[in-house]
């Protein structure tokens, strides 16, 4: 019997496959942005966002793996850093964060494990709730080519798959780039629930 307590795709991070100048340049945060890193993982992403040293700048990081936010408490708490909440938490119950907060909503390779999952639009409907009007998603995810690295080509989402996931609540397609050899970058812009 499997007692491992982790979600799918927990402790694996593709950060170490993208350009992060790509990255960090096409999500231009700014100061005092409030940022959302949901299903954060092991907090790759959380911890090279809060490296930027953007003045003001306020992250949550949540995810169901506990372990995976223990480390990240301890990484902040070890090399001091200020201005992350990091909580283990079900996004696609409730993402315990007050309505039209969020400047940034990212989520770095987990939209195919939601949609394989079925949590995706109670997911979606949870990052309506949170993102301000005028507020952007960053979603990065791997391109629909055979792997390794990444999950099978059949649950991998291609830029257009992502948009017809997105769009329906009530979000735009910004832009969308590679940011490595196997992952690409979409970027939304969110109107306000249709």
């Amino acid at each position: 019997m499997n007692r491992d307590p982790k979600p799918i795709g927990a402790g694996k991070s593709s950060f170490d496959l993208i350009d992060v100048d790509t990255f960090a340049s096409a999500l231009a945060l700014e100061p005092g942005d409030t940022v959302l890193d949901a299903a954060c993982g092991p907090g790759r992403y959380t911890l090279f966002l809060a490296g930027r040293k953007i003045p003001d700048l306020k992250i949550f990081a949540f995810d169901l793996w506990e372990d995976g936010i223990r480390n990240l408490r301890q990484t902040l708490t070890a090399e001091g850093i200020d201005g992350v909440t990091a909580e283990v938490a079900d996004i696609s119950r409730r993402i315990p964060i007050e309505t039209a907060q969020i400047d940034l909503c990212l989520m770095a390779t987990v939209v195919h494990d939601l949609i394989e999952a079925g949590t995706d639009s109670e997911v979606f409907s949870e990052v309506c709730r949170v993102v301000r009007p005028g507020g952007r998603l960053a979603v990065v995810e791997f391109k629909k080519i055979e792997g390794p690295p990444g999950p099978p080509v059949t649950i991998r989402l291609s830029e257009a798959d992502l948009a017809a996931c997105v769009i329906p609540y009530g979000f735009e397609t910004e832009t969308v780039l590679e940011v490595g050899p196997v992952l690409y970058l979409s970027m939304f812009r969110f109107r306000g629930l249709p």
